[in-house]
């Protein structure tokens, strides 16, 4: 199973907040720091907050906090939010559906996914503050997304 990019810039997102000082940051602060989209950011960033994971505020002096602390985001939590489609494979219109058992073992394979995730929250994703928070100040500024790492 491969996430989402909207996932991936969602958890990077989490993280970095969990990791903040601050606590609140904005969008071209993230973008700028991992080399993403704003535009897609802008989405992510408030989906997340229609999913109650960032409390976030419009106009001078907005930006974006968690809406929760980080103990209480479990990351499946964030999964179900964020991916549109848990289905690993379109077995609804498959000819052999009917004599196959591969959707039923790939359903059980997306629930013991999903099982684990809810064993973990953010904090545990954050557990090694001071090193993620030296690597997130350390970044060059616009990254290929596919060097950054959620």
């Amino acid at each position: 199973m491969q996430l989402t990019r909207h996932t991936d810039y969602a958890l990077r997102v989490l993280i970095h907040l969990a990791v903040t000082p601050a606590g609140r940051t904005t969008i071209p602060e993230i973008a700028d720091a991992y080399g993403l989209s704003r535009n897609h950011l802008m989405k992510v960033v408030h989906h997340l907050g229609q999913g109650g994971f960032l409390d976030t505020q419009r106009g001078r002096g907005g930006g974006f906090a968690l809406a929760r602390p980080a103990e209480k985001i479990r990351l499946g939590e964030v999964i179900r939010h964020t991916e549109p489609d848990m289905n690993m494979a379109d077995c609804g219109s498959c000819a052999i559906r009917p004599a196959c058992g591969l959707s039923g073992i790939l359903k059980a394979a997306t629930a013991a996914f999903l099982t684990v995730l809810d064993q973990h929250n953010l904090a545990d994703a954050a557990r090694d503050r001071a090193g993620l928070a030296a690597l997130i100040a350390a970044l060059p500024g616009p990254v290929a997304v596919t060097d950054a790492c959620a």
